[in-house]
This record gives structure tokens, C-alpha cells and sequence, in this order.
């Protein structure tokens, strides 16, 4: 729009405006300005599209997509809406990223550590990872969904 202002210095500088009107795509926008960091998005527990994201990492015909299957699917009826990644053809690495990016306030990697018996937990939010005994998980990643843990 071309407005300035005179700083403290005298300078003319040109005033960055931002418009947020009451609306559901306004209010996508303004959360996801406020709520992101380096890697994405880090959306808010309240308004998360998903409450856990569950990326298997594994190889063909290893354990951890059954690992991950049981577990999202102890989680999903428990209430908690659970993304599944386990697309094909699609490399660990992009999966790690787009998890990353999209944000959803728990990520629950079943990658290497399920042959130890853990899945490697991540709160999106307080930016921490654990690793957690996979027969501990289900408790574990529904208190830290909920807000609890």
C-alpha cells in the first residue's frame, strides 16, 4: 500500500501490514505464521488436523509396518486421528521431511529401533524425541497427545 513512517532515527521506513478478518482460512494463515519453525509447520494441539503422525521407515517385509499398523491402530481406537504413512515407493528421508513439515503436534517413527523394540516418539511442539518401548507406546503417545505426558 506504500505507507511509511519516520523511525526513531528519522528514517522513512515502509510498514509491513498484515490483514486478519474472522474466517476459517484466515485463521489456517495466522496459525500457521505463528506456529512453524525451520522444518514447518508445528500446529497447535486444539486445531491439529491429525493428533499423530506414524511414518514407517522400515524395509519391505520387515516388522516395523506391522509395528506401526498395531500402534496406529491401538491409538485410533483409543480416539486419537492417526496419519499412517506408509506409502510406496516413497523413501524414509521424504517421508522424515514431510512429517516434518506438516507438522502434526506427535510424530512416532517405526524405523530401526523397532528391532530393539522401540519406536523413536518426537513432540512436534516442544521440539524433543524419545525412544519408547513399543509395548509402552500406546499409553505414552496418547498422554503426550493429550497434552499430558
Amino acid at each position: 500500500l506504500g505507507l511509511t513512517v519516520l523511525d526513531d532515527k528519522g528514517k522513512q521506513r515502509v510498514v509491513t501490514m498484515g490483514s486478519y478478518g474472522v474466517g476459517v482460512s484466515r485463521a489456517v494463515a495466522a496459525i500457521a505464521e505463528t506456529s512453524h519453525d525451520a522444518l514447518g509447520l508445528r500446529w497447535p494441539r486444539e486445531v491439529a488436523p491429525m493428533d499423530v503422525h506414524v511414518v514407517i521407515a522400515g524395509k519391505p517385509g520387515d516388522q516395523t509396518a506391522a509395528a506401526a499398523e498395531a500402534l496406529a491402530a491401538s491409538l485410533s481406537q483409543s480416539g486419537l486421528q492417526v496419519l499412517l504413512d506408509d506409502r510406496a515407493g516413497v523413501s524414509p528421508g521424504v517421508r522424515f521431511k514431510d512429517a516434518e513439515l506438516l507438522g502434526m503436534p506427535v510424530i512416532v517413527i517405526a524405523g530401526r529401533g523397532v528391532a530393539n523394540g522401540m519406536f523413536e516418539v518426537r513432540d512436534r511442539l516442544a521440539g524433543t524425541t524419545t525412544e519408547v518401548p513399543i509395548a509402552d507406546a500406546p499409553q505414552r503417545v496418547l498422554a503426550l497427545a493429550r497434552g499430558v505426558a
